[in-house]
Formats: structure tokens, C-alpha cells, sequence
């Protein structure tokens, strides 16, 4: 987290607040840095898809019914299901087609929750075309675009510019700002009903409590990170990983390319190694070396691991490339 984040965090520690107020002014705050309605800090965005589907679902009741649903993209299915089917609802899946989105939104369904990113662009619709649909019956879309910071402008592009109703982030990752947290987006209605399910109330999400200090955390964590050169950032991330792929070309038994978008589907590049040696092994000494070195696996085959320059302070990226040299300049790992 940057200092302005840890130096807001320490300070709404050492003071006494009324929460509800609190959370109603940094909402306030959030939404118009944002761009949107209306903003709600929640305890991470697991907990937004959960509190945000609980809004669609609930009338001023806040009675759950047996029988509502949530229309999802097959190819989008993920574990962040649970966050919705805690709810008791029922997930309708579509294919990518127009009829089949129009068949399910026939049954009124609570809202449709769809995912952000390149990695779930294939079998599913566009955003652009979900809300079009959407809007003509009045079915509420949901965007968890959780790790889709960079780019910053996921913040209002699916609200302000698309039209869907919440677009739910990370206040962690992308944002840097506390990891128990994230951010609902969106809609004045739907945050005012995910205001009714939360904290200080005994709701579905009084488990899901947000403090002062996250809120402040959060709060000026979207500040600092509006304040930052996103152009030059991500092209600082170009020279790290050119940097890499330089440096790490000519070791025998490795292969090195670039991989675009992130395995989040961000807009940056990371270096990709396909090795000629047991991969887990590789991983394992990374790990349990000194400096430890964490380095990415998911999705990849079985022969890759993958370096993201999203995580390191600067200069950090120079451990990295010395550590993997060291280690695959010489015969372990094998």
C-alpha cells in the first residue's frame, strides 16, 4: 500500500467515529471521484457480489425468496459462484447468443452478474450487448470487474459510459488499498438496498463488516491511485518485462516470450518461461528461497511460469531476474 493509504488508516485508527455516517460520506466521496450514483465499501469483492445480488433479490422486506435467479454466461461460471448461490439462488446459464439471453431474462430474473476481463471474453456476449438487453426489460446488470484495475476507468466505464447498474472492485490488488476491502459502484437504488443488508444492521451481511480504518484506506487509496500517470505506469510494466525477457533469453533450457493481456485480462504485458526441467521443482525453490520469489502458474501449461511486474516496488524486479538466473544457470531444479 502506498503511504498515503497506511498514513489514512492509522489515523481513522486512532479515532472514535460514527461508522454508519462514515460510510455514508466516503461513499458520497467515492461516487463522485468515480463518476457514478452512488458508491459502498464492503469487506472485498467476493462480499459485493454477495450484498449486491441481495439487493436485487430483496424488496424493503429484505425476505429472500425461494425461487430467484441469476442469469450467467456458461463460460463465465467461476468460484465466485458462491458469492451469489449463497444467496439460495438459482443460476440460469446462457450461451453467447442474443435469444438465449432474451429467453432467460423472460423469467425475471433478479439481475445477470457478469465477469470483466479478457480471460472471460470467449462464449459470452459483450457487456455493451448485456445491458442493451437488459435495459428493454428492466433486469439490473451486475459487473464484477474485481481485478480489472488497471485500466483506472473500470471504475465508471461500466456504469457512467455502458449503463450497468454496479461494476464491483478490489480494493486490494490494482487499487493497492486495503485487502479487506472492495468497492460497489453504481446505481443510487442498488447501493441504498446494499446499505439495508450491511453492517451495523443484523442482515445478511452483518458478517460482512467494514471499519474505519478500511473505509479511509480505500478512500484514499482511489484518490492516490486517480492522482498516478496510468500511461506511464503501464509503461513502466513494458520495460520490467523487456528487462526480463532480455536478461533471460539466452539461459539454456528456457524459452522466454511476452504474454499479453495479464492473466486478469489487464491491459500489460508479463514475461512467460517455458522451462526444459520439472516446473513445480522450479517453483518450490523460488519459493522457499531467499528472497522468497512468487511467481504465477494459473492457466499456463505445465512446462511455464509467468512474471508480473504489477507487484513490485521498483528495483525489485532486478531480484527477480538475478534470482532466476541463479537458479536456472545451474544444474538444480532438474
Amino acid at each position: 500500500m502506498p503511504p498515503p493509504v497506511l498514513k489514512a488508516m492509522a489515523d481513522a485508527a486512532a479515532q472514535f467515529v460514527d461508522l454508519p455516517e462514515l460510510n455514508q460520506r466516503a461513499g458520497e466521496r467515492l461516487a463522485e471521484l468515480t463518476h457514478n450514483e452512488a458508491a459502498y465499501v464492503t469487506s472485498g469483492a467476493a462480499a459485493a457480489i454477495t450484498l449486491t445480488v441481495a439487493a436485487c433479490i430483496t424488496t424493503e422486506s429484505q425476505a429472500f425468496p425461494a425461487d430467484a435467479e441469476v442469469v450467467m454466461f456458461r463460460s463465465q461460471r467461476n468460484g465466485y459462484d458462491y458469492s451469489a448461490r449463497f444467496l439460495g439462488v438459482r443460476v440460469v446459464e446462457i450461451g453467447p447468443s442474443e435469444d438465449e439471453l432474451r429467453t432467460a431474462l423472460a423469467g425475471k430474473p433478479a439481475c445477470v452478474l457478469w465477469f470483466a476481463g479478457a480471460h472471460y471474453a470467449e462464449g459470452a456476449l459483450p457487456i455493451e450487448d448485456v445491458v442493451r438487453v437488459a435495459r428493454e426489460v428492466g433486469v439490473p446488470v451486475l459487473v464484477d470487474a474485481a481485478a480489472q484495475i488497471p485500466p483506472v476507468a473500470s471504475l465508471w466505464r461500466f456504469t457512467r459510459d455502458i449503463g450497468a447498474d454496479a461494476v464491483l472492485v478490489s480494493g486490494g490488488k490494482g487499487l493497492r488499498g486495503p485487502q479487506a476491502s472492495g468497492l460497489v459502484l453504481g446505481k443510487r437504488w442498488l447501493v441504498e438496498r446494499v446499505r439495508a443488508h450491511t453492517s451495523p444492521l443484523h442482515e445478511i451481511g452483518r458478517g460482512m463488516k467494514v471499519g474505519k480504518e478500511e473505509l479511509m484506506g480505500l478512500l484514499a487509496a482511489v484518490e492516490w491511485t486517480l492522482e498516478q500517470d496510468e500511461d506511464e505506469m503501464l509503461a513502466g510494466y513494458e520495460r520490467v518485462v523487456d528487462g526480463w525477457i532480455a536478461g533471460l533469453q539466452d539461459l539454456p533450457g528456457v524459452v522466454v516470450e511476452r504474454g499479453y493481456p495479464s492473466e486478469a485480462g489487464q491491459p500489460h504485458s508479463r514475461a512467460v518461461l517455458r522451462l526444459a526441467r520439472d516446473r513445480d521443482e522450479v517453483v518450490r525453490q523460488l519459493f522457499e528461497g531467499d528472497p522468497r520469489v512468487s511467481v504465477g502458474t494459473y492457466g499456463l501449461p505445465d512446462d511455464a511460469i509467468a512474471l508480473n511486474p504489477q507487484t513490485l516496488r521498483p528495483g525489485e524486479e532486478k531480484v527477480v531476474l538475478d534470482t532466476l538466473v541463479r537458479l536456472l544457470s545451474s544444474g538444480n531444479g532438474d
